[in-house]
This record gives structure tokens, C-alpha cells and sequence, in this order.
């Protein structure tokens, strides 16, 4: 099992004081940021750009930033993240027109390439790509916005992408984004999660450290 990483995203933390919220997060306790990038017209909201994740490489960030792009379409996007200092880049299947070529672009902009899985895409997509992926996100919500409950049904395509990823024997991270918080942060990892994104349960949390702190104690205990 990979190490457990936890990526707070940054759609629920206070815009006002972004580069501020970035540093109080990673100092509490989290592996890297995830930012969610919305256009209007893949998913129903709007949110950040390439300009974004360059100011807070300017504001001295250094953590890995994960880029969701949730958008369409996605190429030039994929350079100009990269260009901005972006760590990982994911984007959706449905969203290329070329999926293998997206990814190869992804990673030779120097990136670490991950597609992310709706809650009705199936697995079959990844079959082609296993070479060109770092990541694969599972979304337990439909995107577009935060806050939403985690869909339960996640748990069993999480189950499937572990043993796929076993078997295929490959060095590939396996995230899940929506409703993870620390109620239901262990039942993930159990089903082979190793990357966990929460946005509201940790930006909405009083205390980032504490609520961080406890998100591992749970992931401590299933070993």
C-alpha cells in the first residue's frame, strides 16, 4: 500500500486569503493541495485558472498541487497548469477527444498524468492507459460542487481500481474526492484508497490541525 496522502482542496477555503489558507493547511498536517477547476460548461460552476495556481507558487508554496480539470476541452488547459507549477494534472475521459494523447501531453510538460472517473464512468477506460497514468481519481460525487454527500456505491469501484492496479502491478495512486471526512475516511482506505481530497471537512473544521490529525488517527488504525 502507498502512503496514505491527504490533499485538502482548496474550493472550500476563504479566496480572500487563499495563499494564507494554503499555508495554515500544509502547516496542520496535509501531503499537497488539490485545486478543482470548473468552466461552466463541463460541470454547472465556475472557478479558478492557470493564474491561480501560479500565485501561489509566487506566494512561496512548495507542496505538490494537484490539478482538477473539470473542463472541456482540456490541452491547452494541461500547458498552461504546467507552465503555473502544477504537480499532478487530471482531467476527465469524456472531456478528450484523445485520451492517450492528453496524458502523454500531461507528462511531457514534465506533470504527472491521472484521469478522473464520474460516478457512472466505469473502469473500462483506464484499459489502454495503464502506461501513461500516475493517478486515478474516483469521484464519489457528481463535480461541479463541494459539500456534496459521498455516494456509497464509490466504495465498490474503489474495491475493483485496487485490484486492477495490483494486478497490473503499476506504481499508480488511487484518490478519492467527495463527502470524505473522518467518519468515513478509513472505510475508504479499506476499500484501497491512498489519496484522500476533502475540501468542506477540513476548511469548514475550526481547527485544521486537529481535524487533519484526526483524519490519520482513523487511517492509523487499519494499519
Amino acid at each position: 500500500m502507498n502512503t496514505y496522502l491527504i490533499a485538502p482542496s482548496l474550493l472550500s477555503a476563504n479566496f480572500a486569503k487563499l495563499g494564507e489558507e494554503a499555508e495554515k493547511v500544509l502547516t496542520a498536517g496535509a501531503d499537497m493541495l488539490h485545486l478543482d477547476v470548473m468552466d461552466n460548461h463541463y460541470v454547472p460552476n465556475l472557478t479558478v485558472g492557470p493564474l491561480v495556481c501560479e500565485a501561489l507558487r509566487k506566494h512561496g508554496i512548495k507542496a505538490p498541487i494537484d490539478v482538477h480539470l473539470m473542463t472541456r476541452p482540456v490541452d491547452r488547459l494541461i500547458v498552461d497548469f504546467a507552465n503555473a507549477g502544477a504537480t499532478y494534472i487530471t482531467f476527465h475521459p469524456e472531456a478528450s477527444d484523445h485520451v492517450d494523447r492528453s496524458l502523454a501531453l500531461i507528462r511531457k510538460h514534465g506533470c504527472k498524468a491521472g484521469l478522473a472517473l464520474n460516478p457512472a464512468t466505469t473502469l473500462q477506460c483506464l484499459e489502454y492507459v495503464w502506461d501513461k497514468l500516475d493517478l486515478v481519481l474516483i469521484m464519489s460525487v457528481n463535480p461541479g460542487f463541494g459539500g456534496q454527500a459521498f455516494i456509497p456505491s464509490a466504495l465498490d469501484k474503489i474495491q475493483q481500481l485496487r485490484q486492477m492496479i495490483t494486478a497490473y502491478k503499476r506504481d499508480i495512486r488511487l484518490a478519492v474526492d467527495g463527502g470524505v471526512k473522518a467518519e468515513n475516511i478509513a472505510q475508504i482506505a479499506q476499500a484501497g484508497a491512498d489519496t484522500f481530497i476533502a475540501g468542506s471537512a477540513i476548511f469548514h473544521h475550526a481547527d485544521y490541525r486537529a481535524i487533519i490529525t484526526l483524519m490519520r488517527q482513523q487511517l492509523a488504525e487499519i494499519g
